[in-house]
């Protein structure tokens, strides 16, 4: 089973998410995460846990956000994870995540609202990978004219993976579709 794990602020109904949908059907599941970091983890945990005391092989794609979890998640249980553009130190992208209570932040989904406080994005350091287990279960994608994030920051925490830079792009890593295979090769 491979879990799609969102970027903040998306969902599990996103374009990107709904793309991976399509092109893997019954071998993916793509769950609406909370935007509480803590709330996100112990959800995905429960997922995997549930998956893998049956006895099913769990992999994950993550992108921005999503891939720091997928991070984290496959670092913890030794899972094969395709990162997207990952955040690799959301907490010093701040600026972008962090209203301070004066404005909520919006979902790219459906426009609601939610907040995201300081202390949600210094809760995120609980799950930071200092060291990759077995850099071998990942394959990062990154697209060089990411607006959101300095993909030389992932290029540089994980240069010990299989490691996919290309130029140009955006944060939503255009045309992901072509990987689609790759993607699949790998995590099997």
């Amino acid at each position: 089973m491979v879990i799609y794990l969102h970027g903040f602020g998306s969902a599990g109904f996103g374009e990107k998410a709904q793309k991976f949908l399509e092109y893997f059907e019954d071998e993916m599941i793509t769950p609406t995460l909370s935007t509480i970091p803590v709330l996100a983890i112990a959800t995905l945990e429960q997922i995997i846990e549930a998956f893998v005391n049956r006895g099913i092989k769990v992999s994950l794609v993550g992108s921005s956000l999503g891939g720091f979890y997928a991070l984290y998640l496959a670092n913890k249980y030794d899972l094969k994870a395709v990162l997207i553009n990952p955040a690799v130190t959301p907490w010093l992208n701040s600026d972008s995540l962090d209203k301070d209570g004066e404005e909520m932040s919006i979902c790219y989904y459906d426009n609601s609202r939610f907040e995201f406080n300081h202390s949600h994005i210094q809760s995120l350091r609980n799950y930071e990978v200092v060291m990759l287990k077995n850099p071998s279960n990942f394959l990062t994608l990154l697209q060089t004219d990411d607006e959101v994030l300095d993909y030389n920051d992932a290029a540089e925490k994980l240069e010990e993976t299989e490691l996919i830079i290309e130029e140009g792009g955006s944060h939503s890593f255009e045309d992901i579709e072509r990987y689609f295979r790759k993607v699949s090769t790998f995590l099997e």
